[in-house]
Parts: C-alpha cells; structure tokens; sequence
C-alpha cells in the first residue's frame, strides 16, 4: 500500500525517528521486525539501521538525497563512515546542526531554514548536487519539521505564506500542498516518512489526513 502507519518506540513522530534518503531509509537499530516490515513494504526502499552520535532520532539529524547527506556534528567517524556508503557526507556544524530539522530535500532542489549561514548552504547545495534556497515555513525556521517532500510533490504545514509556498514550489519543481498528521498536528515533516512510492506516518493520523498526504506526494 502506498501509505501505512506505524509508531516508532511508542512514538507518533515518525518523520523524526526515520529518514528517507535517495534509495534508503535510515531507521533506529533494533526496531521490532514487524514494524519494519511494515515501513520497507510502504517506501520500498532499502532499510540501514544506523544511530547518530548514539541518538536513535535518524530524522532529525539527517537529510539528503541520492547524491549526498547531511548529518548532524554528533556523529561520529563511524556513523560518517556508513553514510558516505550512500552518497558524499557534509557534518553540519556550530549550532546550526539537526539537518533534518532544518533542510526539506529531493532530487530537485533543497530548502534550508534562514538560521544556516549563507557559506554553510554553498556546501549544501554542492554536496546534494540541487540548488538551494533558504526560508521559512509559517514563519518558523525548523523547516524540515514543518514540510514533507518527495520528487511529485511537497506537504506543508497549515500557515504556510503564499510566498514561501511560490518559493518551496520553485526550488522543490513540486507542487505544494497543506495539510496535518497525527490528528491535527501542523509539524507534518516531524510525523511523516515519504519516498517516491509510499509513506509512513504516525498511528494518530486519521483517514482525512491519510487520504492528503497521498494526495500531496502524487501517490493517488
């Protein structure tokens, strides 16, 4: 099925504790069986466990696409190590690190929150091979918390401006749509997993919300 819903060590947050990049998702290591089963049978990617800096919250600390990864400066050569197996690596550094928090990518483009220094989006955009553009999403800047997206489409959070929505739109090739997760949580990137062919998302997300994410990431 296109769209499934699982919990991830209790929590509905799915989008937090996974992280689709390119041909894999990176997830949590020992997760329960079924449940993995459950998210490769959704986004019929490739499964890597991994941890980051010993953090089993893989989605907020990195983000990439098929080309190259960012990650968090929590993690160590050996986490690097098992990353650059999938694309070139860039360790997100001074404070400004939780790259899935604060980056939206796919194939096309890439998003980044204003609080990244203009240098640091230089080598962004050349490690992931995509333009970059920096801004936010309903005015706040953890924009990765704030947007799903995939290579058809891009989910936003409720409030988003028309003219971050134009600018998401253009740098992202995708069309944007709103909507919620987890029974009416704005945070969609937080509490959703997507791929080109299917998506996780928490237990708590209801059927409407269901049927808008499908909607928005083209897998109707």
């Amino acid at each position: 099925m296109p769209i499934d819903t699982v919990d991830i060590f209790g929590s509905d947050q799915v989008g937090i504790h996974l992280a689709c990049v390119g041909r894999v998702v990176f997830h949590p290591p020992e997760m329960p069986t079924p449940i993995l089963e459950k998210i490769e049978q959704a986004l019929e990617l490739e499964l890597h466990p991994i941890s980051i800096g010993g953090s089993n919250l893989i989605g907020a600390l990195v983000c990439g696409n098929q080309r190259g990864i960012a990650v968090a400066d929590i993690a160590t050569e050996g986490d690097i190590d098992q990353l650059t197996a999938f694309g070139d690596v860039v360790v997100m550094e001074g404070g400004v690190n939780t790259a899935g928090n604060l980056l939206v990518a796919n194939e096309n483009g890439a998003v980044a929150s204003p609080s990244i220094p203009h240098d640091g989006l230089e080598i962004l955009a050349e490690v992931l091979g995509v333009d970059i553009v920096s801004t936010t999403v309903a005015g706040h800047d953890v924009v990765g918390s704030l947007a799903v997206a995939n290579d058809q489409g891009v989910l936003l959070h409720p409030d988003v401006t028309p003219d971050e929505a134009m600018l998401i739109e253009g740098i992202l090739g995708v069309p944007p749509m709103v909507g919620t997760v987890s029974f009416g949580s704005p945070y969609v990137g937080a509490g959703v997993c997507a791929s080109n062919t299917g998506a996780v998302s928490g237990t708590k997300t209801t059927g409407p919300e269901l049927n808008r994410i499908e909607d928005a990431l083209g897998f109707l």
